[in-house]
Order: C-alpha cells, then structure tokens, then sequence
C-alpha cells in the first residue's frame, strides 16, 4: 500500500502540530489585535457564501422532500423534519466543507507563499514566534467564527424551506417556525453548533500545517493548498462520525 505511509505521516506530523499548537495557545504576548484581524477575514469574505449555501440547502431539501412526503400523507412534518436535518447535521457538515475549501485551501497558500518568499524566516530573525502570529491566531478565529458562520447558514436554510413552502402551499410563518422548533431540543441546538468549531480547529489546523511546511517554489504552494482542502475535508466527515455517536452516547 504505497500510499499509506505517507498518509500516516502526514497524520502524525498533524499531531505533532496540533501538540506545538495546543502549547503556544496559552502563551504571552496574547496577539489580540491579529486574532480581530482574523475574525474579521474569516467571517466577512466567508458569509456571503455561507449565506448563499444555506438558501440552497433550505430551498433544494424542501422541494425534494415534499413530494415524498406527500405520497405518505405527512407533508405537515415538512418544517420539524427540515429543522432537524438542517440543525443537526446538513447546515453543520455542508458549512464546515464549504469553508475547508475557501479557508483551508487559503490559509495553505498564504502561509506557503510566506514560506517560499522567506517572510516566515524574517519574523525568526526579528526575534518574533511565527507559529503564534500566523497559526494560533487563525485556528482560534476559525474556532470561534466557524460557529457563528453555521448558525447564519442554519437561520437562512431554514428561511429558503419557508419561502419554497410559501410558494407551494401559502403556509403561515408562525405555524412554520412553532413546527420547525417544537422537534428541536437544546441539546441539538448546543452540541450541533459547537461540533462546528471543532470543524474549524481541523480545517484551520491542517491548512497551517500545510502551508507552514512548505519547501519549494510556486509549484508546491499549489499542491501544499490542494492537500489542504483534501485531508481537511476528510478529516471533518470523520470526525463528524465521532461526535455524532458521541451526542447519541450522551442527549439519545
């Protein structure tokens, strides 16, 4: 198997990462000014996307899912099983892939162009941390914004399976809204918002580690973000798996 073993590299020097990650988080001088900075990056170029993603999701699974469940005679659970799929897991995985693809692949080319043009080298040689000022501060804005961003997502799906409902049958919005949040408990709301920023701690994480490490020239800055988007996106469906079987192990 020739392309396991670099696989389960990359996966250890992921680790290791992580480790140097999980050591400088809690270290002096806080760069708080960039962390904003980056905040602000993440989630303003990012929402317009978010938003749009999130209409189509509402729209699309509305439309599906109503035929069939008219042919079972339950299109009244329209809204409680649109506010389930989407709460739970379609707004929260479909948000997390959709920005490992901006964020990942854009955090790898940054911090590899930085690399190649030895910016990173320079920070050294000032006597500043490059690992604090460029990864710790992107991971924690991803960690923070990656829930933010799933809940916009979240209201805007929600609000395009209400439009396509209105279109197709006139349903009232307060008959709506009081279906789509009775089948919702706030154990759902929490657990399925907060896994999201375990998704932007791997999507961030990977992206640093890609791009931190880069060795070469323009060539390798393109594969360093490619890999990114690829092992992040990977990483999130696996992880998704874990932490859906731990929210069953804990809430049923």
């Amino acid at each position: 198997m020739p392309g396991l073993k670099p696989f389960t590299e990359r996966l250890g020097d992921l680790s290791l990462f992580s480790g140097q990650f999980a050591w400088q988080v809690f270290k002096r001088p806080f760069e708080g000014r960039e962390l904003i900075r980056q905040m602000d990056e993440i989630g303003t170029k990012s929402l317009v996307l978010v938003l749009v993603t999130g209409c189509a999701i509402g729209v699309v699974l509305s439309m599906q899912s109503r035929g069939t469940l008219a042919r079972f005679g339950a299109e009244a659970v329209l809204p409680s099983m649109l506010a389930l799929a989407v709460v739970k897991e379609i707004g929260p995985v479909i948000t997390s892939l959709v920005l490992a693809g901006r964020l990942g692949a854009g955090i790898a080319a940054e911090l590899g162009s930085m690399r190649v043009t030895e910016q990173i080298d320079a920070l050294e040689v000032a006597a500043l941390n490059p690992f604090r000022h460029l990864v710790v501060t992107r991971v924690l804005a991803c960690i923070v914004m990656f829930p933010l961003l799933t809940v916009a997502c979240n209201l805007v799906a929600l609000g395009g399976g209400y439009l396509e409902a209105l279109l197709s049958s006139e349903l009232d919005y307060r008959l709506f809204v009081d279906q789509a949040f009775a089948s919702l408990r706030l154990s759902d709301l929490i657990f399925s918002t907060a896994k999201t920023g375990v998704f932007g701690f791997i999507v961030a994480i990977t992206g640093c580690n890609f791009g931190f490490k880069v060795r070469g020239g323009t060539r390798e800055v393109g594969q360093a973000a490619m890999q990114a988007v690829v092992v992040s996106s990977l990483l999130v469906l696996v992880a998704n798996v874990v932490l859906v079987r731990i929210s069953l192990m804990l809430f049923g």
